[in-house]
C-alpha cells in the first residue's frame, strides 16, 4: 500500500505555492516530499519539519540555519536551497530536487565498490565540503545518507541542518549531535567539532565504500562509541586483500584518532585523494572487491549514477540474471581454478649422485642470479611515505619509520596547506628512493599576508599608491565629513591599519569631505548677489538654463537646489533657477457676495485674500475689491476685499 496516501500533506498546496506530490523520505526531524513550485513551474524537494517539533525554537533555528548556510555556498556539489518559510504549523525548506538515490542505497544494493567508483564519489563530496570549510562552516553529519547521486551521475551533499561556523565551539549536554558510526573521537569525548571532524567522517565513508561495511560495529551505540575512542579504523586491505597501500594510507590519515594528524580540512583531503588516484594503475582502480554484489537493474535502464559502472554480463535484473538465453548467470566472486595435479614421474631406482648435485647447483645459481637482479633493481629501494598535510614532526616520524631521514626543511607560503604542515617533498610521496635516503620537506608558512599600511591623512591618490606598494588593492571609496582631516584625504580604512590581509585584498577607504558648511537662503536675490554669497561660502554655483514662473520678481532667484540650512562640503555644486516673474491672471468680480463666498472665489482663482472691515461695520456683504473685475494681477498676489457699513 502506498503510505503517501495517508500523508495529509500529499496533494496539499503549502504556503499557497508548493504543491506536494509525493513523499520521498522520513527522518527523525523532517519529512522530504517531491513538490512543484506552482509559481515557477519547477519540480523541487520540500523538507518539512515535523509539526511536533515546530514549537521548539532550537529546531526551528536549525532549519533556518541550514537555509542560510547553504544559500551562501552556491556550490555545484551542494544541494541548493531555494526558499524557507512557514505555513501554519509547518516549517519548510524548498530545495533542489535530485532524481536518483543516496550513497546508502548504492552500498545497500552493491556492497563494496571498486576503488575508481569510490574515489569518483569521494572527490565531489570533498569538493562540496571544502567549499563549506573555506566559507567557515562545518557539516558535522557526513554519512552515506547525506550523499545524493543523481541519475545523471552528479554527486551532491545534502542536509546541512547540523552546520556550525568553524570558529564556534559546539558542546552538548547529555547528547551528541551527528550519527554514531561517523562521529570523530573529539565529538564523542568533548562534544566539539571543527573541519577535521568532517574529514574523519569522510574517511569512515571511504572505508565503507571500499569494504562494504562500517569499520566499527557493535550491539549498542555505546560499544561503537567506545571503539571510535580507543581503536583505530582498520586498513581497508585487511578486509579486501590486494587493495593498494595508497588507499590504506588515505583512510588512515583521514581517520586518525588524533585530529592534529588528520588533513586540516576537506580541501587538503581532496588533494591527498587525487594524489592517491594518480598513483594507482587502471587495474588497481577497476579491481572488483570480493564483497561487491552484482548490480540489479530493471530492463537495463535504471542506472543510478554514471560514477558506478554497470555490472558486466548481467541479465534483466530478475533473479540471478538469467532472464535471457544468452545472458550469463551473475557470480558473486570470481575464483581462479587451478589445473589438476600432474602425476609425478616414476622415481628412478638408482639416480646418479653427481647428476643430483648438478641439478641442485643449477637451481641455486638461478635463485642467486634472480636475487641479485631483484636487489639491483628493487631491493635497494623503498617508497617515500605519504606526507602531504602532515605536521613537520609527524612527517619526520613517518620517514624515520620507513628508514629515511630529513635532508632539509624549506618553508614556503601556501593558500591550501595549514601553517606547519607538509605541502610538498623531494622526492614526492610514493616516489622510489634508495634505502636510508634523505627527503627534503617543503613546509607551509600558511597564507602569505601583508599588513594594511597607515594611510590616514594622506590624499586619496597618494593613499592608493601606498596600498598598491604594499601589495593590496584600493577598494570602495566613501566620503564623510571630518573636522580633523582635510578635504580629499583619507579618514580611515577598513580593515584598519596594521591588520594582516592576503595580497591583493581590497581595502575600503573613507575620504574626508572637510568640515560641513550650511547653505544660506538666496531665493529672491539677484543672480549676481546669490552667486557671490554662495561662492564666498565655498560652493560652486551653476545657473539653470530655463526660467520658471514664481512669486519672485523676474530676474531674481526663484529656487535653489540645496535648501537653506543643508550641510554640504566645500566645492559642492548648488544650482540656481531664475524666475521669469509671476503669472498674470484675471481677477473675478466678488462685489455683493458674502465674505466667505468671496474668499473662496478669489482663492480658487489663485489669489491670497485679505478682508478689510470698516469701524463699527456689521455687514457681511462685499462693497469693493482692491483690483477691479477684469483687471489682471500676479498669481498668488493678495486681493483686499472691503465690507459695507461703518461710520
Amino acid at each position: 500500500m502506498d503510505t503517501t496516501l495517508q500523508d495529509p500533506l500529499v496533494g496539499h498546496v503549502l504556503d499557497g505555492r508548493y504543491r506536494v506530490d509525493a513523499r520521498i523520505a522520513v527522518g527523525g526531524m523532517a519529512t522530504v516530499y517531491r513538490a512543484v513550485d506552482t509559481r515557477l513551474d519547477r519540480v523541487l524537494a520540500l523538507k518539512v519539519m515535523h509539526p511536533a517539533l515546530a514549537g521548539d525554537a532550537s529546531f526551528v533555528d536549525r532549519f533556518i540555519r541550514e537555509a542560510k548556510s547553504v544559500a551562501r555556498l552556491a556550490h555545484p556539489n551542494v544541494v541548493g536551497v531555494f526558499d524557507q518559510g512557514t505555513d501554519g504549523s509547518y516549517v519548510y525548506l524548498a530545495m533542489e530536487y535530485v532524481a536518483g538515490c543516496t550513497l546508502r542505497d548504492v552500498l545497500r544494493e552493491r556492497g563494496a565498490l571498486q576503488p575508481r567508483a569510490a574515489l569518483d564519489i569521494l572527490e565531489p563530496v570533498l569538493a562540496a565540503l571544502g567549499a563549506a570549510h573555506r566559507a567557515g562552516f562545518v557539516h558535522r553529519d557526513m554519512k552515506p545518507e547525506n550523499v545524493l547521486i543523481g541519475d545523471d551521475g552528479r554527486v551532491k551533499v545534502a542536509d546541512f541542518g547540523l552546520v556550525r561556523a568553524v570558529d564556534t565551539i559546539t558542546s552538548t549536554t547529555g547528547s551528541v549531535l551527528g550519527t554514531v558510526s561517523y562521529l570523530a573521537p573529539e565529538q564523542i569525548e568533548h562534544g566539539t567539532a571543527d573541519t577535521r571532524a568532517d574529514v574523519y567522517a569522510c574517511g569512515v565513508v571511504l572505508y565503507e565504500m571500499l569494504t562494504g561495511a562500517k569499520p566499527h560495529t557493535g550491539g549498542t551505540a555505546a560499544q561503537v562509541l567506545y571503539q571510535h575512542l580507543h581503536d583505530d579504523v582498520p586498513a581497508p586491505s585487511a578486509a579486501v586483500p590486494g587493495l593498494p597501500v595508497e588507499l590504506d594510507e588515505l583512510v588512515a590519515g583521514a581517520t586518525a584518532r588524533n585530529p592534529e594528524i588528520r588533513p586540516y580540512d576537506a580541501v587538503a583531503l581532496l588533494a591527498q585523494a587525487r594524489e592517491a588516484r594518480a598513483a594507482l594503475s587502471d587495474e588497481q582502480l577497476d579491481a572488483v572487491p570480493p564483497q561487491a554484489r552484482a548490480e540489479v537493474t530493471r530492463n537495463g535502464a535504471d542506472d543510478r549514477t554514471s560514477v558506478i559502472p554497470r555490472a558486466i554480463g548481467q541479465g534483466n535484473g530478475e533473479g540471478n540474471g538469467s532472464g535471457s538465453d544468452t545472458a550469463e548467470p551473475l557470480h558473486r566472486t570470481s575464483r581462479l581454478r587451478m589445473p589438476p595435479p600432474q602425476p609425478a614421474p616414476p622415481r628412478r631406482a638408482f639416480a646418479p649422485r653427481r647428476g643430483l648435485l648438478a641439478i641442485v647447483a643449477a637451481v641455486l645459481l638461478v635463485l642467486g642470479a634472480g636475487a641479485g637482479v631483484w636487489y639491483i633493481n628493487s631491493g635497494q629501494f623503498t617508497r617515500v611515505p605519504s606526507l602531504l598535510g602532515q605536521t613537520e614532526k609527524e612527517a619526520a616520524k613517518r620517514l624515520s619509520a620507513a628508514g629515511l631521514d630529513v635532508k632539509e626543511v624549506r618553508r614556503e607560503y601556501s593558500e591550501t596547506y595549514e601553517r606547519g604542515t607538509v605541502m610538498n617533498s623531494d622526492p614526492a610521496s610514493r616516489a622510489r628512493i634508495r634505502d636510508n635516503g634523505s627527503v627534503t620537506l617543503v613546509v607551509s608558512r600558511g597564507p602569505e599576508t601583508v599588513k594594511v599600511p597607515d594611510v590616514k591623512g594622506l590624499p586619496l591618490a597618494e593613499a592608493k599608491g601606498e596600498l598598491k606598494k604594499a601589495g593590496l588593492a584600493p577598494g570602495i571609496v566613501t566620503r564623510a565629513f571630518s573636522e580633523d582631516v582635510p578635504q580629499g584625504s583619507v579618514v580611515s580604512t577598513d580593515p584598519r591599519a596594521g591588520t594582516e590581509r592576503h595580497p591583493d585584498s581590497a581595502i575600503a577607504m573613507v575620504v574626508s569631505k572637510g568640515s560641513p558648511v550650511e547653505v544660506p537662503d538666496v531665493t529672491g536675490e539677484s543672480v549676481e548677489d546669490a552667486t557671490s554669497e554662495l561662492e564666498d561660502a565655498g560652493f560652486t554655483v551653476k545657473v539653470a538654463s530655463g526660467r520658471v514662473t514664481s512669486q519672485e520678481e523676474a530676474g531674481s532667484v526663484a529656487r535653489q537646489s540645496a535648501a537653506e540650512g543643508a550641510r554640504l562640503a566645500k566645492g559642492d555644486t548648488i544650482t540656481l533657477t531664475v524666475s521669469k516673474g509671476p503669472r498674470m491672471i484675471p481677477v473675478p468680480d466678488v462685489v455683493g457676495e458674502k465674505v466667505d463666498d468671496a474668499k473662496s472665489t478669489l482663492k480658487a482663482a489663485g489669489f491670497e485674500v485679505e478682508v478689510d472691515r470698516p469701524f463699527l461695520s456689521f455687514s457681511d456683504e462685499i462693497a469693493s475689491q482692491s483690483v477691479t473685475e477684469g483687471d489682471e494681477a500676479p498669481e498668488g498676489s493678495t486681493i483686499t476685499i472691503r465690507t459695507k457699513g461703518g461710520l
